[in-house]
C-alpha cells in the first residue's frame, strides 16, 4: 500500500511538471507588407513614390512608380506609409511602427549626392523613427535611386544609426524598395 501511495505521488508530479512549460514566451506575427508610398511635397509640387506587391511574397515583381522629377535646390516635406492591401480593408501597418516605435527605425539612402534626408520624428526615446523626414536636393541636376528600408529592432545607439547610416543598425529587414529618381 505504502508503495502504491508513492507510485502515485510519484505520477502526479510527473504530470504536473510536464505540463507547466518555460515556453510562455509570446508569438511575433510577422507583419506583410505589401505597399510603401513616400509622399514629398516641397517647391509648390507632390511627388509620390510608391511600390505594390500584390502577391505578397509571390512571384511577380513589386510595381514600382515615381509620380515626378524633384527641382534642384528645394526642401521637401516628407512621410511614408506602410499597408497590407492582401487584407479587406487594406491593414495600416504604419499605425503598429508608431505604436511600437522603439522597435522600428526608416532608413533613406540617395545616390550621386542628388541630396540629404533628415528625420523629423522620433520615439519615445529620442531616437529617430522616420516615418517624417525632411529631404533637400542638391543644387546639380542628376539621376539615382532612393533606397527606403524599414529595419525591425535596429540598434538604435550604434554609430551613425541615429544620423540615419543603415550600415551599424544591425536588426531584420521588414521591406526594402529603391526607387529610379530624377533631379531637374
Amino acid at each position: 500500500m505504502k508503495n502504491l501511495k508513492m507510485m502515485a505521488l510519484a505520477l502526479t508530479t510527473i504530470f504536473t511538471l510536464n505540463s507547466c512549460s518555460n515556453d510562455d514566451s509570446p508569438v511575433v506575427e510577422e507583419e506583410l507588407i505589401t505597399t510603401l508610398t513616400a509622399t514629398f511635397v516641397g517647391g509648390g509640387q507632390t511627388i509620390t513614390l510608391t511600390s505594390r506587391d500584390l502577391d505578397g511574397d509571390g512571384p511577380n515583381a513589386p510595381v514600382i512608380t515615381v509620380s515626378g522629377n524633384f527641382a534642384a535646390e528645394t526642401t521637401y516635406s516628407g512621410s511614408v506609409q506602410f499597408l497590407n492591401e492582401l487584407e479587406n480593408p487594406a491593414e495600416n501597418i504604419t499605425e503598429e511602427i508608431e505604436e511600437k516605435d522603439l522597435e522600428h527605425q526608416v532608413f533613406y539612402q540617395i545616390s550621386n549626392s542628388l541630396g540629404n534626408f533628415t528625420y523629423s520624428d522620433f520615439d519615445t526615446d529620442g531616437n529617430p523613427l522616420g516615418l517624417e523626414f525632411t529631404f533637400t536636393t542638391g543644387a546639380n541636376p542628376g539621376t539615382g535611386t532612393i533606397t527606403i528600408t524599414l529595419r525591425h529592432l535596429p540598434n538604435k545607439n550604434a554609430a551613425g544609426v541615429s544620423e540615419g547610416n543603415i550600415t551599424n543598425a544591425g536588426g531584420s529587414t521588414d521591406v526594402e524598395v529603391s526607387f529610379p529618381v530624377v533631379v531637374i
